[in-house]
C-alpha cells in the first residue's frame, strides 16, 4: 500500500499538476468516450497503456476472461455499464478484448470442477466453458489451444453482446459497432476478428482493411 499510495505522490507532482487545465475541463463537463472497453481483469494487460488513450476516451469494464454475460445471466453488472454506455455515453464502438496466456480460460480448459469451494469464481467460469472446450476438440499442443480458446471466447462475447436490446438497436440504426480484439502480452501487439473472414488479424492490417 505505501508503494500505491507513493505512486500517487509522483502522479500529483509529475502529472496532474501540469495537466490541470486538462484535469479541470474534464472534471466540469459530461464524460464523452468514443468506446466502452470490456477487458480481462489481468494486471498486466491495461486498456490505456495499449491504446495510448488519454483519461475520458475509455469507458471501461474489466473482470474474469473479458466476460459479457447474457442478457439472462444473473450477473447484471456489464449489462448495466453495456446499457449505460450505449443509451445514456452514445458511445460508438465496443470493444472486447481477450488476451493470450488468459488465467481464467486455462482454468476452465484444465478442468475447474474443483473450484466449487470458490462459488462465485466457479459460476463465472461454468458459463464461459463451452465455447472455451468446444475450441479445442481438433487442437493437439497445448499452446495452441490455449490460444484457439482465448480466440473462441472473444467471439463468443460478441455473440453475447447482441443479446441486450439495446445493442441490437444501435446495431440496426448502425450508430454501433463491435470489435474483438485479442492482446499478446509477449509482443505488445493486438489483433482485431474479421467477422467476414471469421479470423484474427494483425491491427496494422486491420486498420487498412476492415471498414
Amino acid at each position: 500500500m505505501k508503494r500505491l499510495l507513493s505512486g500517487h505522490a509522483t502522479f500529483r507532482r509529475e502529472y496532474a499538476a501540469g495537466a490541470a487545465t486538462f484535469l479541470k475541463k474534464l472534471a466540469s463537463e459530461h464524460q464523452s468516450p468514443g468506446a466502452l472497453y470490456v477487458g480481462c481483469s489481468d494486471s498486466r494487460v491495461v486498456p490505456e497503456l495499449l491504446t495510448s488513450s488519454s483519461p475520458g476516451e475509455l469507458f471501461g469494464v474489466r473482470n474474469i476472461a473479458n466476460a459479457v454475460p447474457p442478457l439472462a445471466h444473473a450477473d447484471a453488472s456489464v449489462g448495466a455499464a453495456l446499457d449505460y454506455a450505449i443509451e445514456k455515453l452514445h458511445v460508438e464502438h465496443v470493444v472486447v478484448c481477450g488476451h493470450y496466456g488468459c488465467g481464467g480460460v486455462k482454468a476452465v480448459l484444465d478442468g475447474y470442477q474443483d473450484l466449487k469451494k470458490l462459488p462465485s469464481l466457479y459460476e463465472w467460469l461454468h458459463h464461459l466453458a463451452p465455447p472455451i472446450l468446444a475450441s479445442r476438440l481438433e487442437m493437439v499442443d497445448e499452446e495452441e489451444q490455449w490460444r484457439a480458446a482465448v480466440e473462441a471466447n472473444v467471439v463468443q462475447q460478441l455473440a453475447n453482446l447482441t443479446t441486450f436490446e439495446s445493442v441490437r438497436r444501435r446495431l440496426d440504426a448502425g450508430d454501433v459497432r463491435l470489435h474483438g480484439w485479442v492482446y499478446d502480452l509477449h509482443t505488445g501487439g493486438v489483433t482485431v476478428y474479421d467477422t467476414t473472414g471469421e479470423r484474427f488479424i494483425a491491427a496494422e492490417r486491420a486498420a487498412h482493411e476492415l471498414d
